[in-house]
């Protein structure tokens, strides 16, 4: 077949791939929120501002103090009352690196290998689950990603074009004021800078003050976060480095936070490995395995399996980068920069998929590079490494690299077939349920938060306890702590000998209402507490608070004791 040919039918293939999963992407985005963290955070936040007619402080929600610059823009969109633009925007977010990802393999190495990058990367499970999420996630990779290949282009201008590294920084600040985790490739890109110019240009002075412009830039724009945070916590960068900061201030942070820091630590401290051996029983070597078990194991569903997916494509090709010197240093650079974050997000995060994701655009790349330097020595005009190969030999390499290939593309396929089957947005969109249905059928504790909404009183302050802090649906104000709810029911136990105790206990919680998810509660009791101690807290519940709602797991209680 005429090369030109096969090159248009494999263009146009990828096209038709991309078209389908940005289609089924918007059909889920025209359907209410239901991700967990946009109900805990990224929607419900704003909400929260927007009820109170402006910022409010929240010292019982530690990621009330991360940067926002992304929850800005929803917060816009809140106001409008519309909670299906978000998703949008982060969808926009989504598009947007990957045609960055394009707009640089097309410029490096052509038109079929940039949209070989795109596909992978909008394929991508994790990518793709992000896409119908109103997160904040694409949008610090957004900017993470234009702020390294913006460096790439003012290092390609022999550092002769400034413009370039002043946009790199705005990027840079943008993303650093939408997400801690861009405080990584903050670093990681500083320290490039400094070592790339001083490496090209012998001129060390001029480098260090390069890297202090960028330095500069970026904290400038991302700085109204951390100044808020110092005033309201005397750290910049809380909850991150808090034990430090504490030392080096006279004064405590202020009394709601220290309390929520004692929360979090009642259950005493626990080493990473051997929480992991005992939550799921694994070896030592298999949790320090995890940054390449991500790319095999993911789950979306599951802690142990890092809360994502992704697609082994995005390892399994970039060994291959070595085979061809071509672009040698910005392999290099990406390679490097994808084991530094990997590394230190091991050591500093939560292992979960979604907060690499800054390297995925970079490991695309990669993976392209990989596949085009295989597809060359593989190619019978140009056998540089296989000069005794015979032509058959090689075409059955080459049958068996594209068979590996799109049998990892249908493992992103196969994946947004599952996401259609869980969340069902057709019925949605043909009218066939309407948002209330919708929300019942994904979210089972809508039936308790309907009830709060019509049935309490507008003052109504309601606990939320054991319900993971989804609040964005609930239009009655609310708390809740970072322990979910362990802490106060403790405490409710521990008061309950005696009537005055409990009631006094009771009264701490602040609030007119409890809404709970009972089997979590009850998995709690049974397992700190011995059957006496429950029996007797069940006696002091059933004697001052009254159920005014139970149904799908979920219980509701009038806590107002006289």
């Amino acid at each position: 077949m005429n090369k030109n040919i096969s090159n248009n039918i494999a263009f146009f293939l990828l096209s038709i791939v991309i078209a389908v999963f940005l289609l089924i992407e918007i059909i889920f985005n025209i359907t209410p929120p239901i991700s967990r963290d946009a109900l805990i955070h990224h929607l419900a936040i704003p909400k929260l501002w927007l009820l109170n007619g402006g910022f409010v402080n929240v010292p019982w929600a530690e990621f009330t103090y991360n940067p926002m610059n992304i929850n800005l823009l929803y917060l816009v969109c809140l106001y409008f009352n519309n909670d299906i633009l978000p998703k949008f925007i982060h969808f926009a977010f989504g598009l947007g690196t990957g045609l960055m990802i394009y707009l640089y393999l097309l410029f490096k190495l052509g038109r079929n290998w940039g949209i070989l990058g795109l596909a992978v990367f909008l394929t991508t499970p994790i990518v793709v689950w992000l896409c119908t999420s109103a997160y904040v996630d694409l949008g610090m990779t957004f900017f993470t990603t234009c702020s390294v290949l913006l460096f790439i282009k003012w290092r390609d201008s022999e550092y002769g074009h400034f413009k370039w590294l002043v946009y790199s920084s705005l990027c840079m600040g943008i993303a650093v004021g939408s997400k801690y985790n861009a405080l990584i490739v903050w670093v990681f890109l500083n320290l490039i800078i400094v070592q790339s110019h001083a490496h090209d240009t012998k001129r060390q002075l001029s480098s260090l003050k390069y890297g202090a412009v960028f330095f500069i830039i970026t904290i400038i724009v991302a700085s109204p976060w951390f100044i808020k945070n110092y005033i309201l916590t005397g750290n910049p960068f809380y909850p991150l480095f808090d034990s430090f900061f504490k030392l080096i201030h006279e004064q405590p942070v202020q009394e709601l936070i220290s309390n929520s820091l004692v929360e979090k630590k009642t259950d005493g401290p626990i080493g990473f490995f051997r929480m992991r051996e005992v939550m799921y029983g694994e070896t030592l070597l298999e949790t320090l395995l995890i940054p390449l078990r991500m790319f095999f194991q993911g789950d979306d569903n599951s802690y142990r399996y890092f809360q994502g997916v992704l697609n082994p494509i995005l390892i399994l090709f970039a060994p291959f980068i070595l085979l061809n010197r071509e672009y040698i240093r910005d392999k290099l650079y990406f390679a490097g920069f994808c084991i530094f974050f990997i590394f230190i997000s091991y050591f500093t995060t939560l292992k979960q998929v979604r907060y690499i994701l800054p390297v995925i655009p970079f490991l695309v790349i990669l993976s392209v590079f990989g596949i085009k330097n295989l597809m060359e020595i593989l190619n019978k005009d140009s056998l540089l490494y296989f000069k005794e190969m015979k032509s058959r030999t090689a075409n059955l390499f080459k049958v068996l690299l594209y068979v590996v290939i799109v049998s990892l593309f249908m493992q992103n396929i196969l994946y947004l077939k599952k996401r259609i089957d869980i969340i069902k947005p057709f019925s949605y969109l043909l009218k066939d349920e309407n948002r209330e249905e919708f929300l019942k059928r994904n979210l089972k504790y809508y039936y308790a938060v309907e009830y709060v909404n019509t049935k309490l009183p507008v003052d109504s302050k309601i606990f939320l306890m054991f319900l993971g802090r989804r609040s964005y649906y609930l239009d009655r104000p609310f708390r809740h702590e970072p322990s979910f709810g362990r802490s106060t029911l403790s405490n409710l136990v521990d008061k309950s000998k005696d009537i005055e105790g409990f009631k006094k206990a009771t009264r701490s919680i602040g609030t007119t209402h409890i809404l709970m998810r009972n089997a979590l509660a009850d998995k709690y009791l049974h397992d700190m507490y011995p059957k006496e101690h429950i029996t007797r807290l069940m006696d002091k519940i059933r004697n001052n608070w009254k159920l005014v709602y139970q149904g799908e797991g979920y219980s509701v209680f009038d806590i107002q004791i006289k």
